[in-house]
């Protein structure tokens, strides 16, 4: 298994520049989440050595359930042991009942608890039940017992689109303590499908602050998916700022980010390597910064000249596969053998330069669309072609409709892929 530290160590200095705090990236988030609760599993076994307890901060949510899958199985299968280990979870509605579907206590149940050797007594998560006229008090309680422990080796985070960690909000101070906040709407927003709509969601919780959180000695942010790409970009290249408190996670000496391909896209030494250092240019590369110089500065492709590509850090391109002419009717070839009056192949005619092959025919098409509507709007004249051609068309929802989802919601969810799978045989 390829290890967090492994992992920065090999990675290239020059490709890093922009980025503010280390940022690790795997092929998959099954990948990332093994290597993670390899880290944590370390930690917990050092401990014990020791005669040691190994403090936690958990997260709950989407985002580390394969994190805890993987904890689960090493302690049945390879026997690591949880009776040294003392957890504090981030955050929990307010108000919300412990046994409630959407309750956290709930989750980490279902999600780790309830299937590893833990003691129930050093489990802590934040109370949704407490009187409101008590829960200052109650708070302050729980940073006392974090202090008590020791503090926390490891924090585990999630991070939300408004950059927020724990349930820290746009505007949240970097000192703050554990306390009642108010959550913003794009939060309830994206809440929405665990409470069967946004206005089932509550409108409060109770959260660990941004203090409480620098102070653990190691934080290990996790993010998938394309969704949270861009906010990833914000919180590892941009300025520390409280309209993002992930950003102040760029102040604490000892964290990581853990991402899979589509939550890293955004990054520069992903989106646009070229700007960084020199680049092994395949024809795939090539397309991409083209395009992306065209967006920037404008312009078609046919019109980009030689200055136009050395102004903008792309000269090892024209240096090496220019003039900017060949370059640009190259790629401008490409893009327009990509677009067909016949979406399906057209039948009985040579394919070599046609985006789909013409055989079979007719063919079985599904369009995966993110929510309903969205198959038409994006591409209704695509679907009318497919069907008035012969072709046989299906459409899969991939919710039901109260929101949209993300490619890697989808993947997580793979009972879905196999009613589709069902479906078509």
């Amino acid at each position: 298994m390829v290890t967090l530290e492994s992992k920065i160590n090999s990675i290239d200095q020059r490709l890093t520049y922009y980025e503010n705090i280390p940022t690790v990236i795997y092929d998959d988030s099954e990948n990332a989440s093994k290597a993670i609760a390899d880290e944590i599993a370390t930690l917990i076994r050092n401990k014990a050595k020791k005669n040691k307890s190994a403090v936690l901060g958990l997260a709950t949510g989407s985002t580390p359930v394969r994190v805890y899958d993987e904890l689960i199985r090493l302690h049945q299968e390879e026997g690591l042991s949880f009776k040294n280990v003392i957890t504090f979870n981030l955050d929990e509605y307010f108000p919300m009942k412990p046994n409630s579907l959407q309750s956290y206590v709930r989750f980490m149940k279902e999600h780790l608890f309830n299937h590893i050797d833990i003691p129930d007594d050093q489990i802590h998560i934040p109370d949704g039940t407490v009187p409101e006229e008590k829960v200052n008090e109650y708070c302050k309680d729980y940073e006392d017992k974090i202090e008590k422990a020791g503090g926390i080796d490891i924090q585990l985070l999630g991070i939300g689109r408004t950059g927020h960690i724990g349930f820290n909000e746009p505007g949240s101070r970097p000192d703050s303590l554990t306390r009642l906040i108010t959550l913003d709407k794009i939060t309830r927003k994206d809440a929405a499908s665990d409470f069967f709509g946004e206005e089932y969601v509550p409108r409060r919780a109770i959260t660990m602050g941004v203090g409480t959180i620098l102070s653990a000695d190691k934080v290990i942010l996790m993010a998938w998916g394309e969704g949270k790409a861009p906010i990833i970009k914000e919180t590892t290249e941009g300025e520390v700022k409280e309209s993002i408190p992930a950003t102040y996670l760029q102040e604490h000496e000892n964290t990581v980010i853990v991402l899979d391909e589509a939550a890293s896209e955004k990054l520069k030494r992903i989106n646009t390597p070229w700007l960084l250092t020199s680049c092994e240019w395949n024809d795939q590369l090539i397309r991409k910064a083209v395009v992306w110089l065209c967006q920037k500065l404008e312009k078609p492709i046919l019109k980009l000249t030689d200055e136009n590509y050395n102004e903008n850090g792309m000269a090892d391109l024209i240096a090496t596969k220019g003039p900017a002419y060949n370059i640009n009717i190259k790629v401008f070839n490409e893009l327009q053998h990509t677009i067909t009056g016949w979406p399906g192949g057209k039948p009985n005619e040579d394919d070599k330069y046609r985006p789909e092959r013409a055989k079979p025919f007719p063919k079985r098409a599904i369009i995966f669309s993110p929510h309903p509507d969205d198959d038409v709007i994006s591409m209704g004249g695509t679907l009318i072609r497919l069907a008035d051609h012969g072709h046989e068309v299906h459409i899969a929802y991939q919710t039901s409709g109260n929101i949209a989802v993300f490619d890697d919601d989808v993947i997580r969810l793979p009972i879905l892929l196999l009613i589709i799978r069902m479906h078509l045989t």
